[in-house]
Order: structure tokens, then sequence, then C-alpha cells
């Protein structure tokens, strides 16, 4: 057994449980905050110009970038779940087997929804609602962001997963943290120095995508150094396929992620397109807080990600008893930080609209929709902590369930009935008053599989 193999080992069975979590999930969390922070960078820079249609431009490609790791979530999800479960099972060719697999899908969706986007630039803008003051903007950020930058973009973050799924927490999280760094770098260098006057969201759109063709070459780097000590890290020929259990096994799971990601985007699209009902002002205030909730968000997701790997090993190990108190601790520490985030958001709404951008209208806007945003967080958290539950134990059909009772059945009508009752402001409660129904469902139909799993032991 080589040294990675034992080092997943300590963690995946022998490691305390909170330092288990602690050790998959801070390097996770930290790469999710430099990710939000380099989205964030952009919106930031380009809010320097005081621009609010340039601003709202580049908001309505969020849920189209969004796509993008939607992709990723497909390949990386589906294929890191399905690996650390079978590394309980002990079956560490069919791992290799998969991590190839998934490596050439992901590469291969990603270049197609990158030549569609590229193909109908034109629709895509009008079906997001883009205007005359904001489509053009909108197209030249998608354009560097998703057209050019979408295979290293999916690449990315789908090797991140892998890695994660063999215990390699630190270099995932390295890996992405490395491009978010270099994507702040880059903004000011390009938009404001290289870049004409006007032409900022071009020059936005460029750093984003040559920072994720660096992180792409660090993951690459990772996975020549590390084929000769680490046999699932080989990167097999294509007509080397998994079993047909394990195809079944990567889409069961990586389908209904990438179809709840793309569910999360839609709910984004929805938003932007009812919100410029009203006016781009509006519209540029909802896309700063869409960003800006997304740091309590992104920590959840981080803990959860951290997580999935130690859950899914000890489910097909049986190990009950330590999936149970991995659950229970990433549990109360995603509720504690959400609880810390409602805090800090009530007391600093208006601050933190003002770091975006000084244009007092949009400010004053945006300080209201932020702290009503932010008192869903607990039932966000909740929300998709029980999809990376199902995800960790290959049960795809549970995860799909949920993520479309929250998203259609829940989520979208909520916000148009919501509007019609309540104007734009129902837009913004809309979350909370979906996510209570949400975590409801979410609970007890986590309570039914949980009994089934009690009656195993």
């Amino acid at each position: 057994m080589t040294a990675d193999q034992n080092n997943s080992t300590e963690i995946f069975e022998k490691m305390p449980v909170a330092r288990a979590v602690r050790t998959m999930a801070v390097p996770t969390v930290i790469s999710q905050l430099i990710v939000l922070i380099y989205n964030m960078a952009d919106t930031f820079f380009i809010g320097r110009t005081n621009n609010p249609y340039m601003v709202a431009g580049a908001s309505l490609i969020l849920p189209i970038f969004n796509i993008t790791l939607s992709l990723s979530g497909l390949a990386g999800v589906g294929g890191g779940a399905l690996i650390s479960r079978l590394l309980g099972e002990k079956k560490e060719e069919e791992a290799a087997k998969v991590f190839s697999f998934s490596i050439y899908l992901g590469v291969i969706t990603a270049a197609l929804f990158s030549c569609g986007v590229f193909a109908f630039m034109n629709p895509l803008m009008r079906f997001l609602g883009a205007g005359k003051d904001t489509g053009g903007y909108a197209a030249s950020y998608a354009f560097f962001v998703i057209v050019c930058g979408g295979i290293p973009t999916v690449l990315s973050n789908t090797l991140a997963a892998l890695l994660r799924s063999v215990g390699m927490s630190k270099q995932a999280g390295f890996g992405i943290t490395m491009g978010g760094i270099i994507n702040i770098a880059l903004d000011p260098l390009l938009m404001f120095v290289l870049m004409p006057k006007g032409m900022e969201i071009t020059g936005a759109g460029a750093a984003t995508c040559l920072s994720n063709c660096i992180a792409c070459g660090y993951f690459i780097t990772v996975l020549f150094l590390k084929k000769g000590s680490d046999p699932v890290l080989r990167l097999r020929p294509p007509r080397m396929l998994p079993a047909k259990r394990s195809l079944a096994g990567i889409f069961s799971v990586g389908v209904p992620s990438a179809i709840a990601t793309l569910l999360f985007d839609l709910d984004y699209v929805v938003i932007d397109r009812l919100m410029s009902g009203y006016n781009d002002i509006a519209l540029a205030a909802i896309g700063i807080v869409l960003k800006a909730e997304r740091l309590p968000l992104n920590i959840g997701i981080g803990i959860c990600q951290g997580m999935m790997p130690i859950i899914a090993y000890n489910y097909s190990a049986k190990n009950y008893g330590r999936m149970n108190d991995t659950k229970k601790y990433s549990l109360k520490l995603g509720l504690f930080c959400a609880a810390v985030s409602i805090v800090l958001y009530e007391l600093f709404a208006g601050q933190i609209m003002n770091f975006f951008i000084n244009d007092g209208q949009t400010v004053a806007l945006g300080t209201g929709f932020l702290r009503i945003r932010v008192l869903a967080t607990p039932l966000m958290f909740l929300s998709f902590f029980h999809v990376y539950l199902f995800n960790g134990f290959g049960k795809g059909g549970y995860a799909l369930f949920l993520g479309v009772m929250r998203w259609l059945v829940f989520n979208i009508p909520m916000l148009f009935l919501l509007n019609r009752l309540l104007g734009r402001n129902g837009i913004v409660w809309a979350q909370s008053a979906a996510d209570l129904l949400t975590v409801a469902l979410s609970l007890f139909v986590y309570w039914r599989y949980d009994r089934k799993i009690g009656a195993d032991v």
C-alpha cells in the first residue's frame, strides 16, 4: 500500500471524526471561499466603474457560468462519490477506471457546452433578459468566461472532486485556491491597465479564463507526479471503460447532481428576469446580493464536499457508526456557520453592498434585499446537506427527487407567486418560504431511508 493510500485510509477509517471532517473540509472551504472571492472580485472591480449596466451584464452570466460547474458535478461528483465507495469495498482497479472515465466525460461535455453557447450567443442573451444597455457587456463576458474558459473550468473542478475522493483534499483545495488568487491579481491588470475604458468587463472575463487555465495546468501536473505512487490516479486509455455497473453508478449520482445545479441556475435566471421587469437598478442590486449571499452558502458546500467522501467510504464499508458521527458533526458545523452569517449580514448589509458599488440607489435597494435573503441560509444548508448525504450513499434518485421538488415544485413557483403578491420584495422572500417546505420534505425522506440503514445493521 502506498503512502497516499495509507493517508486516505487513515482519514476515512481511523482518524477521530471531528479531525477527519476538518482535514477534508477546511481545504475545501478555503477553496470555496477563494472561488467566491474571485467571482465577487469581478463584480467588485466592475463596480468600480460605477456603471450599473456593466454590473447587471456580468450578473446575467452567473447562471450560465454555473452550468459549467454542473458539468463538473456530473463528472466529478458522480465519479468521485463512486471512487470513494469503491475504495471502501477495496476495488482499486475499478476506481482507477472510473477516475479516467470521469476526466474524459468532463472534457467532452464542457467542449460541447462551450460550442453551444458560442453558436447561440444572441438568442441566449435575449432569453436571459439582457436589454440594449446590458446585452453587449453580457456577451463579451460570456465569450471569455464560458466559450474560451469552459473546458479548463470544468476540468479543474472535476479533478478537484476526484482528488478529494481519494483523500487528497489539500491538493484539491490548493489548486482551486491558487486559481482564485491569480484571478484576483489579474482582474485590475487586465481591466484597468491593458484594456481601454469601456471594456473593463472584457478584461474581467479574460482574467477568469486565464486563471482557470493555470489552475487546470496545476491539476494536470499533480496527476503526472502522483501517477507512480497512486494506482487510482493514472489516466487510462478511453477504451478501458469501467464496468457497466460503475457507469450506471457515475450517472446515477452525477446526473442528479448536474440537474440540481441546472435547476439552481434556472432559479437565478427566473430571479433575474422577474427583477429586470422592474428596472436595471433592481437587477444590478439583486445581482450583487446573489453573489454576496454565497459566502455562507459556499462554506456550507465546502463542509458537505469534505464530508461526502468519508460518508461514501464508510457507507460502503458498512461502518455506519462512523458514518453517522460524521454526519452529525458536519451538520452541527454547518448550522453554526449559517447562524454566524445571519448575524454578520444583518449588521453589515449596507457596508457589504457599498463595497461592490457606490451607486446610492443600488446600495439602498440591495441592503434590504440582502437582509431578507440571508435569513434563508440555515434552510439552504439543510437542503443541500441531505442531497450530499444521498450522493454519498450512491442514491442519486433520492437526491434528484429532492432537487426537483426544491426548485421546480417549491422555489420557482414561489417566486412567481410572491412576486405577484408582494412585488420585488416577494422575489427576495421566496427562498425562505420555499426552503421551509424543502427542509421538511428532506427530513422526512432521510428519516425513511435511515430506517432502512438501521434495519441492515
